[in-house]
């Protein structure tokens, strides 16, 4: 612990964001990475405490005190070589994360906790420009060879995690690009794409192959790719949207979440946007209060949108953690991203009841709801306020509802494959599936979750393929580089 009397010294110092006027005139990313002289002082906050709880709540297990004492240390490349350990892709998670590691700090008790995501991001970005991260390929090939279907966050943990064993790992990708949700589903304002190439670039040197525009089980039957390869992870994002299902849902104008971020990336990345997915002086009304529905905010405002509203069902969360989930646990409470500070109007406890036009979405109708009253067993029980109905007028709405379950219908319609109840891969505790020498990991596996969790779960996953193709991990024989 270098000073341990740093967190009494120091301040909690939050991100700093690129002004509001600036950058929603591109798509460049809102944050300002910090020196690393601030990044130390704010590392020296870090109590050591006993019990590390930031530990426990990341779901990488990320060393948080440890590299914490290097940064003030000015041991930078020691940091580095920790952070790697547990976490194969920090630039992502360091901008991405929602930080649930900072709500279980023990600083948090009683005063703001670290800042630990922009001491995590602040390491790899120096790691990155100091040279410290270069292609490593393994010195020995095991001579198994195994397909990774799906390169998102997971896909990518997963095939990283396999090749460092040694192993020859093939990475199929349905899309144009590699990354996945990283790719397609991130607006570059929150991830720069040349982020993803950085990091492509050296597991393609470290011996990874990627091959994209390939749908395994659509443009190539899986039985092929089977015969091929020695194992199968299936690592597929949750692409199924939940839909609103209202009277004018079939009015034009009316998008998934997906289906208006997918193409908008693609416009900054070169290519052509079509007219309708322009915001531009449009009233956008986007339905849903989660992250994804707050990207859909900042790109309507980009696009020039004339006013961006966000309307949520449920209730309005607190700004201070409810005393039903006290620390360490996550608490849901109100999140403000940058996009809202963007411009938006934000209203909560909204029911969507019909969607009003010809031919094309004029208006939405809709009306207040309360959530206080509760059933027999406790739950809240939605109860329309009488008298409180009220129009939007909307050009384009945008639906971010969440999604369901994977799109699996061609894998499972040829394999057989079981799927648990709310329609994702089935896999027991070591994450194979119902069909030997197939496994699965990420949002295929549990559903719609966060992209540090999807990392954590490939490379949990990539332990299990390697047991079973050897009976043996290399984690536990302390072989990963």
């Amino acid at each position: 612990m270098g000073d341990p009397k740093g967190f009494l010294k120091q301040k909690r110092r939050d991100v700093e964001y690129r002004p509001v006027c600036e950058r929603i005139k591109d798509y460049n990313e809102v944050v300002v990475l910090r020196t690393g002289e601030i990044s130390r002082l704010q590392a020296s906050r870090c109590m050591d405490c006993g019990t590390p709880f930031c530990n426990w709540a990341c779901p990488v297990g990320n060393y948080i005190p440890e590299w914490n004492d290097f940064m003030f240390k000015d041991r930078w490349e020691t940091a580095y070589q920790l952070l790697q350990a547990t976490n194969n892709f920090p630039e992502f998670t360091g901008r991405l994360c929602p930080a649930m590691c900072e709500y279980a700090c023990v600083l948090g008790i009683n005063d703001d906790p670290v800042t630990i995501r922009e001491n995590e991001l602040d390491i790899i970005e120096r790691a990155f420009s100091s040279g410290l991260v270069r292609p490593v390929p393994p010195g020995k090939r095991t001579g198994k060879k195994i397909a990774v279907i799906g390169s998102g966050p997971s896909g990518l943990a997963c095939a990283d995690t396999l090749n460092k064993f040694g192993h020859n790992v093939v990475v199929f990708e349905k899309s144009d690009k590699v990354g996945g949700i990283l790719r397609y589903g991130i607006p570059d304002f929150k991830l720069d794409k040349q982020i993803i190439e950085r990091r492509l670039d050296i597991l393609k040197k470290e011996g990874i192959e990627f091959i994209t525009n390939v749908n395994v089980g659509g443009d190539v039957k899986f039985s092929r790719v089977k015969k091929e390869f020695d194992a199968i992870t299936l690592t597929g994002g949750c692409s199924v949207p939940r839909d609103l299902k209202i009277k004018g849902r079939e009015l034009k104008n009316v998008y998934f979440a997906m289906d208006y971020l997918i193409p908008s990336n693609m416009y900054v990345s070169g290519k052509s946007l079509p007219e309708d997915l322009n915001a531009n002086n449009k009233n956008v009304v986007v339905i849903g209060g989660g992250d994804t529905g707050a990207d859909c905010v900042g790109v309507a405002n980009r696009q020039g949108a004339k006013c961006v509203g966000q309307i949520e069902l449920l209730t309005q969360p607190s700004e201070c953690r409810p005393e039903t989930q006290p620390w360490p646990l996550y608490p849901m409470l109100l999140k403000t991203s940058t996009s809202h500070h963007e411009g938006v109007k934000r209203e909560w406890g909204i029911l969507t009841k019909e969607f009003i036009g010809e031919d094309v979405v004029r208006k939405i109708s809709c009306i207040r709801v309360d959530f206080s009253m509760k059933d027999e067993k406790g739950c809240s029980v939605m109860r329309e306020i009488p008298g409180t109905g009220f129009e939007i007028d909307a050009d384009m709405v945008i639906l971010a509802l969440g999604f369901i379950h994977p799109e699996n219908r061609h894998v499972v319609e040829e394999t057989g494959l079981q799927l648990d109840d709310r329609g994702n891969i089935k896999t027991d505790s070591r994450h194979m599936t119902s069909i030997q020498g197939i496994f699965s990991a990420g949002d295929m596996r549990t559903g719609q979750s966060l992209i540090v969790k999807a990392i954590a779960d490939g490379r949990a996953c990539a332990c299990h393929i390697d047991e079973y193709l050897f009976d043996r991990t290399y984690l536990s024989e302390g072989k990963i580089k």
